[in-house]
């Protein structure tokens, strides 16, 4: 999407929000500086936020034209930042509060999904008491561990035996007090981007590791992105049908990710949904834009000019209840 001089000016002031408060803040930061250099290479008038507790004021104090969410995990990608700039009327990237919140919640994305009878992995919510060897026999081994309300893979562990459940459990509750244990799927690990509803072309995911953890995802050099995905166009259309069901039941908009499995029998299972994807050097969403011929900054500027309120302001409100 090439603008020129007057559009681009038209975008006004617009803040880069980045950092936060989460576990994701380190990844959040390297996004933000990505999207930040490459709107100002647009010729965009923009500034790099880096939020804090005092978000609210800090927005406040700014009161940019329009927001790059470039935030990652709790406060920035579950819907919380997102009611705190509909009600400073600031326009912003990417999904509502409630799409924000469902697509952070795990568990809830899960029976959300299950309820549209789309394809996702048996799972239950873990607790303090909980009965170990009941929910292997419920689930099955090996168990996926992860906490319901982070990103990243932060928190997570495969468990193979009952004993290693307890285990997972005290490592998946530092990071959060809902912990979800789901049904693992031996197969392949596919991602699908979406930018609006155009979907992208999928890429395979591919590590040495036992899982695409948080190494795999950030650190490592030995994880595989493969675009081509491997798969033939008739599969690729399925999984990538499947991505925008999945998105779309959500309510997401701007821009997305679906991650999806697909087990050795060729059938696919929904894992979850990004509504803020990162924007770093080993991000995905950027690596399928290229595939599909958008370059980073095209990438960027496309979602900052999809930035808009996504509720009814009051006085629109009261308008239409006349």
């Amino acid at each position: 999407m090439l603008l020129n001089q007057q559009e681009i000016k038209a975008l006004g002031r617009v803040a880069v929000l980045m950092g936060g408060c989460s576990a994701e803040r380190e990844v959040s930061l390297r996004s933000g500086q990505a999207v930040l250099s490459a709107l100002r290479a647009a010729g965009v008038n923009a500034f790099g936020l880096e939020l804090g507790a005092d978000a609210v004021a800090q927005l406040s104090a700014e009161r940019p034209d329009r927001a790059f969410i470039a935030l990652h995990g709790r406060g920035g990608e579950d819907g919380s930042i997102q009611g705190v700039l509909e009600w400073l009327q600031i326009p912003y990237t990417g999904s509502g509060v409630l799409a924000s919140s469902l697509g952070m919640d795990k568990y809830k994305c899960k029976q959300l999904w299950q309820g549209q009878g789309l394809p996702t992995p048996a799972s239950c919510l873990l607790h303090e008491h909980m009965d170990a060897e009941a929910i292997v026999e419920q689930l099955g081994l090996p168990i996926m561990v992860k906490p319901a309300h982070e990103g990243s893979s932060l928190g997570m562990s495969k468990v193979h035996s009952a004993a290693e459940l307890e285990q997972a459990y005290q490592l998946a509750v530092q990071y959060d007090h809902c912990i979800l244990a789901e049904a693992y799927v031996q197969g392949r690990e596919f991602t699908v981007s979406l930018v609006g509803e155009q979907v992208l072309p999928v890429i395979g995911l591919r590590t040495p590791h036992d899982f695409y953890d948080y190494d795999a995802k950030y650190q490592a050099g030995d994880t595989q992105y493969l675009l081509p995905c491997g798969l033939d166009s008739a599969k690729e259309a399925q999984l990538q049908a499947l991505a925008l069901d999945a998105y779309l039941a959500v309510g997401c908009e701007g821009w997305g990710r679906v991650d999806i499995m697909l087990d050795q029998q060729e059938r696919p299972w929904l894992l979850e949904v990004n509504t803020s994807p990162g924007m770093t050097d080993h991000s995905l969403v950027p690596q399928a834009a290229a595939a599909a011929g958008l370059d980073f900054q095209t990438l960027v500027v496309q979602l900052l000019t999809s930035a808009r309120l996504k509720t009814l302001t009051s006085e629109h409100w009261f308008d239409s209840a006349r």
